[in-house]
């Protein structure tokens, strides 16, 4: 073999041997850039794990306090809905109370009269005593706002008068008006409790 022939196979050789170191560099490269590929994907997995975990123990910590939350406001409702209830009804119960209270002066001023009338004949003393008690009770339920309505002589208006009967009206001014009151008419704090039963001239 000749020196040309020689220097070639060298070099084929040669650059094998380059070619072998390049593609082990390459492969060393490439494993080492895939590892670190590998590496951080994982470490990007476990930290999206990680904060998975995180948002569902913030999830499950924030249903549970609002969980608690309602339990609380549903006890509490129910709590307020049985007081009320209760005090509904000794408030029906007891709506009369004080008017009742404020009656037992009257009651027994009546007592009073009528022992009054058992002992005495004096009919003057026994009529006083009466127009007393009568006059009593009209101030103190007109203290806890009850009016005595006025009707006589007035237009007739069927939201506050009951027309019993009509009949011929004895001047012509009072046609269309109330010419006797048979019931008198009452109200409380301005709300009509007891309509006047009134005739009616024609």
């Amino acid at each position: 073999m000749n020196t040309k022939e020689n220097e070639l196979q060298d070099s084929i050789h040669d650059d094998s041997e380059v070619n072998e170191q390049n593609i082990e560099k390459a492969a060393m490269n490439f494993n080492a850039d895939d590892s670190l590929a590998g590496t951080s994907r994982l470490n990007d997995e476990m930290t999206n794990n990680n904060n998975e975990e995180e948002t569902d123990n913030e999830l499950s910590k924030e249903l549970a306090e609002t969980k608690d939350k309602y339990i609380r406001l549903v006890a509490e409702f129910d709590n307020f809905r049985k007081r009320t209830s209760k005090e509904k009804v000794e408030l029906i119960k007891n709506a009369g109370e004080d008017i009742i209270k404020s009656l037992l002066e009257v009651l027994d001023d009546s007592d009073r009269a009528l022992q009054q009338m058992e002992t005495s004949n004096d009919i003057n003393i026994i009529k006083e005593g009466i127009a007393l008690v009568f006059t009593k009770l009209r101030n103190t339920l007109q203290s806890k706002g009850l009016k005595v309505m006025e009707s006589q002589h007035t237009d007739f208006d069927p939201e506050l008068h009951e027309a019993i009967t009509e009949i011929p009206a004895p001047t012509e001014e009072l046609k269309g008006k109330v010419v006797d009151e048979v019931v008198k008419g009452y109200s409380l704090n301005d709300k009509i409790i007891r309509h006047a039963k009134v005739v009616v001239g024609k």
